[in-house]
């Protein structure tokens, strides 16, 4: 199971929101590069960025810090937050992305996420779901629609993805712990492939995911605990590599 260390960016800084809210934020870096290279040194294999400016305003935002993050590690990452577009999956796929995330344009324009997966190929295209009480959330969180976070996976897995990434945005930010109940169900209802996102505190609860490999759960992204040191990176790398 591979484990993603998160790097949110806004205003060119390495933060960390609680449940998505702009008003409680917390600057962990001013030089996101850095703390790139600082998580790859400790063992990472996959970082999980994303534009939190470009998840509000609908277009991307930090372009300079994503850029200086690619050109700074060697290991693969994947970038979400307002990419909304082909040119913008594109230019970011062209700038060394290893793969782009997709959220509200699954709901706004469906008809992007076919485009994109038959241009750039199914693995290359990652679907953000983002669930509120079970309900998708769009908009950087800002809002919900009448449709379950199941519903949207496998509406989009008809149109080629292969790979979602699920966040409870209650447990985002918030050391609650993941909602392990809603992720296996998740994957076990649609057959995709599965990161688990929002609320990792501790290894228990990368313990708890790795569970959660056999529904087909095989990665787990993991932010404030880590910034905040109540999760060692090594230590989670040697339980989710046995």
């Amino acid at each position: 199971m591979l484990i993603l260390p998160a790097i949110d960016l806004r205003g060119g800084k390495c933060v960390r929101l609680v449940e998505g809210r702009l008003d409680r934020e917390t600057v962990y870096s001013d030089d996101p590069a850095e703390m790139a290279r600082k998580w790859e040194a400790l063992g990472a294999r996959y970082l999980h960025l994303v534009d939190l400016d470009g998840a509000f305003a609908g277009k991307p935002q930090n372009r300079k810090a994503i850029q200086d993050i690619l050109q700074a590690i060697k290991i693969p990452a994947e970038l979400g937050g307002g990419i909304r577009d082909i040119e913008t999956i594109a230019a970011y796929l062209d700038m060394g992305m290893d793969r782009v995330i997709l959220g509200t344009v699954a709901i706004s324009n469906p008809a992007l996420v076919k485009e994109a997966c038959q241009k750039f190929g199914g693995d290359k295209i990652v679907l953000g779901v983002d669930a509120k009480d079970g309900m998708v959330a769009i908009h950087g969180w800002d809002s919900t629609v009448t449709k379950t976070a199941v519903e949207l996976a496998l509406e989009m897995k008809e149109l080629g993805v292969r790979r979602i990434i699920y966040t409870d945005i209650k447990r985002d930010g918030t050391l609650m712990g993941p909602n392990i109940e809603s992720t296996r169900e998740m994957a076990a209802q649609t057959g995709l492939a599965v990161t688990a996102s929002g609320g990792i505190s501790c290894l228990d609860d990368i313990r708890a995911v790795k569970e959660l490999e056999q529904f087909g759960v095989d990665s787990v992204i993991t932010g404030k605990a880590l910034y905040d040191g109540r999760l060692d990176l090594a230590e989670a790398l040697r339980i989710t590599a046995v």
